[in-house]
């Protein structure tokens, strides 16, 4: 590590999204940045859980910057409420290390689903789920404090640890996925990105650190067809009609992460986003 390098704490790197970053950052080390992965087991440089309490993650060190990706995902028996505990044992240690700046993983979910334009910052979220009603109360945990100051991301899709995808490796000729048909003949639209373009992202974001928002959109610059996804991944699926309640496009406006990061040229193509994934997926 050299001395001009940020130490930079990342907390939650075994869920989905962690291990495509660590397995990424591993191969294409971030310039100036040394990284600390936390863990509840024996596999980060720091065991620590949320149980235990903000004191117990102060006495680990100090760091200039903390990446919070735990958090609780919807599951049967999940305790959503700690999403908020996290974050906020998250930052209250930042406050203890001396840490100038927090980026927490936050959701787009927390917008809700009933604009017909893409999601901007500003909009006042909406939440339609348990799950992101947790994601919201997980950046209120974070947000109004004295110090350090933090940003959360809204990250749209990141591609290898969604819905289509984790139901997509399982499909076969003989048990195709099925995608929802809108009258217009198309299936949904999403925001997403892929986990190499996602790494390089959060470099950029962990360099400008308290130059950041309270909250930033996070995707690629231009949304992706679902359907496009499965042909070009070559994925057996059939489409059928959407129910009444199903959304086609739920998209985000990524303009203010644009003026802060240079996309490559591909970073919204599907093939690229899918080589993205594949270079650094769980091995199966």
């Amino acid at each position: 590590m050299a001395e001009a390098d940020l130490k930079v704490l990342v907390i939650g790197g075994t869920g989905r999204v962690g291990r495509m970053l660590r397995r990424y950052w591993d191969a294409s080390p971030p310039h100036c940045i040394a990284l600390s992965w936390q863990s509840r087991g024996g596999n980060g440089d720091i065991q620590w859980d949320a149980a235990q309490g903000a004191d117990a993650l102060a006495t680990q060190g100090s760091f200039d910057r903390l990446l919070v990706l735990a958090g609780v995902t919807p599951a049967e028996g999940a305790n959503l409420d700690q999403n908020a505990v996290i974050a906020r044992a998250a930052i209250e240690a930042a406050a203890r290390m001396g840490t100038a700046h927090v980026l927490l993983a936050s959701s787009s979910a927390v917008y809700g689903t009933d604009s017909a334009r893409p999601y901007a910052e500003d909009d006042t979220p909406n939440p339609a789920s348990p799950y992101a009603k947790a994601k919201l109360e997980s950046e209120h945990a974070v947000q109004g404090t004295a110090t350090p100051p933090a940003c959360a991301l809204r990250i749209g899709n990141v591609l290898g640890a969604d819905a289509l995808m984790l139901n997509a490796v399982r499909a076969s000729a003989a048990h195709p996925l099925t995608l929802d048909r809108f009258s217009d003949g198309n299936g949904p639209l999403r925001s997403y990105i892929g986990p190499a373009t996602l790494a390089q992202v959060l470099e950029t974001l962990l360099h400008k650190g308290p130059a950041l928002p309270d909250v930033l959109n996070v995707s690629a610059p231009a949304p992706v067809a679902m359907q496009t996804l499965l042909e070009v991944s070559g994925t057996a699926y059939v489409t059928h009609p959407a129910p009444p309640n199903a959304v086609q496009n739920i998209t985000l406006d990524c303009t203010m992460l644009a003026k802060l990061h240079s996309f490559g040229p591909a970073a919204s193509d599907a093939a690229a986003m899918l080589d993205e994934w594949r270079r650094v997926r769980d091995a199966t």
